[in-house]
């Protein structure tokens, strides 16, 4: 795939929803995908929330997304997981190597089925659970003064 793309992203509805764990099957794919087909970011959803982020070989992996928009709005028992915040991902890339410069996340929140920017403990509260979540893969998040959120890397 990688004759004349200048960028290759895979898109993967994968996972669990309502849950944290990444399995050792998930990672194991992802890093395939990075190793032995060439892409550049694997774009993970379906998690219904955010999920830990990792960067492997300099390749961005988004486990979880969250919903940027959905009909879940108001469905209960998952309210722990915060599913009406989410992330807009704006990844830089550098051209030559598809690795990831990088990552800077908007924070927002869903409610009335409109997309809203998220309050400042909203966006700490995602910034926290990116950090927790992605500690064990080397990442964590910087919640910044105007509430968009970067990650940062080892």
């Amino acid at each position: 795939m990688r004759s004349g793309a200048d960028l290759i992203v895979v898109s993967l509805h994968w996972g669990g929803n309502w849950g944290y764990e990444i399995r050792d099957e998930e990672r194991s794919f992802a890093h395939r995908l990075i190793d032995e087909a060439g892409a550049d970011i694997v774009w993970g959803h379906s998690s219904h929330h955010v999920k830990g982020i990792e960067v492997y070989r300099g390749k961005l992996i988004l486990f979880g997304c969250g919903d940027l928009l959905t009909d879940y709005e108001g469905i209960g028992g998952h309210e722990s997981f915060h599913p009406e915040l989410g992330l807009l991902y704006f990844p830089e890339i550098i051209a030559k190597s598809g690795q990831i410069a990088r990552l800077q996340m908007v924070p927002t929140r869903l409610r009335g089925f409109r997309i809203h920017r998220a309050s400042h403990s909203e966006a700490r509260w995602l910034a926290q659970t990116l950090t927790r979540e992605g500690r064990h893969m080397g990442t964590h998040a910087r919640l910044m003064p105007d509430n968009r959120i970067e990650l940062v890397w080892t």
